[in-house]
């Protein structure tokens, strides 16, 4: 006698078929996530469509507010590198966590107070404690005894300055100077007024880093070799 017990009638209806899916499509989790979506979709004019370009503006908005932010050049000070009208991307973390403007970098900078009631684009000549003297007899600026040769970036016919000078830049600030000389307002027009035409790195928003438009002009900023070889501030002399 076979004692082995039979699957009845009920036991075989209630196996799922191999046919059947009795995976679960989804945790509780992801389905109320699904379903706020649904929610949210339905209520706001436009649907999903209108819900995805919300999203995409609300992160510009945050990469705009913390990482990047798009600058447009007002001026020629910058030419020949920056053109009016050209747009360039300004990294807002480039002297977070412990960094600080160097010599050579492009700064975009709140100049209220010091310059005039604006932001303004300009090239990192000195930083503190650096002394920065114009010219030597071959017409070139001198930081820290150490000549510079700005012809690589300078507007095609300006010099170095027409404007003697001879400064030592305060810790936390900058010396700051535009590239096409004869066309900027820089330190050297603020040398006689509170803050001596010093920039605070505080009142720094960032560095450009990038020409984005128009996309025929569009590269990277780097910093010029030209300040590579400038020695480190004499700090005991600065400050004798």
């Amino acid at each position: 006698m076979d004692t082995e017990a039979q699957p009845t009638e009920r036991d075989r209806s209630s196996r799922p078929s191999e046919s059947e899916d009795t995976s679960d499509p989804g945790g509780p989790e992801e389905r109320s996530r699904f379903a706020l979506v649904s929610r949210v979709s339905a209520w706001v004019p436009g649907g999903r469509i209108t819900l995805t370009l919300l999203t995409c503006l609300l992160f510009l908005l945050l990469l705009s507010t913390f990482v990047l932010r798009p600058f447009q050049i007002p001026s020629g000070s910058m030419e020949r590198g920056l053109r009016i009208g050209d747009r360039v991307l300004v990294n807002k973390l480039a002297y977070r966590f412990g960094a600080r403007p160097q010599r050579g970098d492009i700064v975009v900078f709140d100049g209220t107070g010091y310059f005039g009631h604006a932001d303004y684009i300009k090239r990192v000549v000195g930083v503190g404690a650096d002394r920065v003297v114009c010219c030597d007899k071959k017409g070139r600026i001198q930081v820290n005894g150490r000549p510079v040769d700005e012809s690589g970036f300078l507007y095609p016919g300006d010099g170095p300055s027409e404007v003697p000078f001879d400064v030592v830049v305060p810790d936390g600030t900058l010396f700051v100077l535009g590239d096409h000389r004869a066309d900027s307002s820089d330190s050297r027009d603020h040398l006689g007024s509170p803050g001596g035409g010093m920039i605070p790195v505080g009142e720094v928003i960032g560095r450009a880093d990038w020409i984005a438009w128009p996309f025929g002009h569009a590269t990277r900023l780097q910093r010029p070799d030209a300040y590579a070889r400038v020695p480190a501030a004499d700090r005991a002399g600065a400050h004798g």
